[in-house]
């Protein structure tokens, strides 16, 4: 069970403190130079304030036109709480970078009191001592994330509040669906089906996109069952390649080999390409994906055919898995985490205001109206109470280890080769499990045999 593996999660990291995982001995990586001088995972001590006392907070959001601007929001705060005074601060740049700076910040006794952080990125920086466990001003408000508080949870600690999902979900075009009479598929089992009858007719349900594997895959191995890294007797237990993971191997590679899947960098032009020309007819994407499918078609005849669908049975049931998302944390240096979480709290249950962000909202307190112009894309469908149904279906089972980051690189050079035939997708996951191993040894963390 999840709290079982927390508890142990929590014992393995907390060996860090003292030592022997030496996590803060480390070199190179932007690992901290010296030791926390805190046991990893402490907060400091919310004291009593006898005045009004400041939290600083910065996040990555988009702040752009026609969104409430979290500069506005933090107005709006200051208003209503005189005593709890934020400054929010936007940085420019990619979340690699925004770590960095965190981390350079707080090693600089400079550092924000709340930062937005992606749910990959948690575990890494709760190792290093750079996030802290603010479990015993977070439990009151656990009721207003329900289903998705686990995702700020390393082990038994609580590093904050989630902000936004990305549950995996499928977007199909339901047009050339009904067209080429074909059935939103509810398992891998009729995807194969329907994708093979749909490429017949030289289109395409789904595509491949060997740049998105990290996340991508591994949400799928997620929803197929997959539970990659778990500690055990204070060791890493990293099966990878178990049998979610096989599932969702053998799903791509029937599809590959059969040549039933287009092949497209997500990021890549083509992909969108093959969007606007109905060659790619639907796809497995992350939640937060749906403004953007809706604006890479924006102006041609698909607006209004498509749809959103949830993740067919990847063979564990009614389950989906993470793609992306990010929480917002509590950081080493805080002065008063107890009402940084106040805040932290608040901010995340402003529903509207962060679905202007395009944000898939973690808060189970509301759920925010489609805005018109993707319901109007997805044919009047409310996009964001689906999206919200695939947040309850999250694998409560799948968690990141400390520097998942860099199994990203061996995983995209295995699915590149996976995609032109001179590999196996199975390789993917064989490349993460070795890649996972060498990086927790190389930070010192014991790793189970």
């Amino acid at each position: 069970m999840r709290h079982n593996k927390a508890g142990l999660l929590t014992r393995s990291i907390g060996l860090a403190a003292v030592g022997v995982l030496a996590l803060s001995a480390c070199s190179g990586g932007g690992t901290p130079e010296k030791a926390p001088e805190k046991e990893t995972g402490t907060p400091t001590e919310s004291a009593a304030p006898q005045e009004p006392v400041n939290i600083s907070y910065m996040h990555r959001l988009p702040d752009g036109d026609g969104m409430t601007k979290i500069s506005e929001l933090a107005d709006q705060w200051n208003k209503e709480n005189p005593n709890i005074q934020v400054t929010a601060t936007k940085f420019d740049g990619a979340s690699a970078e925004m770590l960095k700076k965190l981390e350079t910040d707080i090693n600089a006794n400079v550092g924000t009191c709340l930062a937005q952080l992606g749910y990959a990125e948690v575990p890494e920086m709760f190792a290093k001592g750079l996030a802290v466990d603010v479990s015993e001003f977070a439990d009151q408000y656990k009721s207003n994330f329900e289903g998705t508080s686990e995702l700020m949870r390393v082990g038994d600690a609580v590093v904050g509040l989630p902000q936004d999902t990305g549950p995996l979900v499928y977007y199909y075009n339901k047009a050339e669906f009904e067209a080429l009479g074909l059935t939103v598929p509810t398992t891998t089992d009729e995807f194969i089906e329907q994708a093979k009858k749909s490429a017949e007719a030289g289109k395409y349900i789904v595509a491949f996109q060997p740049d998105e594997v990290p996340n991508w895959l591994s949400g799928q191995a997620a929803a197929a069952g997959s539970s990659w890294y778990n500690p055990v007797n204070d060791e890493w237990v990293v099966t990878v390649t178990d049998e979610g993971s096989e599932r969702a191997a053998a799903f791509w590679q029937e599809l590959l080999d059969s040549k039933a899947t287009a092949v497209h960098e997500r990021w890549g032009e083509s992909f969108g390409k093959a969007l606007n020309d109905g060659e790619v007819i639907g796809t497995i994407g992350a939640a937060w994906e749906a403004p953007l499918l809706a604006d890479n078609m924006a102006g041609t005849a698909n607006e209004g055919q498509w749809a959103v669908a949830q993740l067919p049975d990847f063979g564990a049931g009614a389950l989906t898995g993470p793609d992306g998302g990010s929480g917002v944390a509590v950081l080493k240096g805080c002065e008063f985490p107890e009402q940084a979480m106040e805040f932290n709290n608040w901010l995340n249950t402003q529903v509207d205001a962060l679905a202007t962000q395009g944000l898939v909202v973690a808060t189970s307190v509301g759920v925010p109206s489609t805005p018109e112009a993707i319901s109007a894309f997805y044919g009047g469908q409310d996009v964001l109470a689906e999206l919200g149904e695939a947040n309850k279906r999250l694998s409560p089972n799948f968690s990141y280890m400390p520097y998942f980051s860099t199994i990203h690189d061996p995983m995209k050079k295995a699915a590149s080769a996976a995609a032109d035939g001179t590999g196996k997708v199975a390789e993917i996951f064989t490349a993460a499990q070795e890649q996972s191993i060498k990086s927790l040894k190389d930070a010192g963390l014991p790793v189970a045999e």
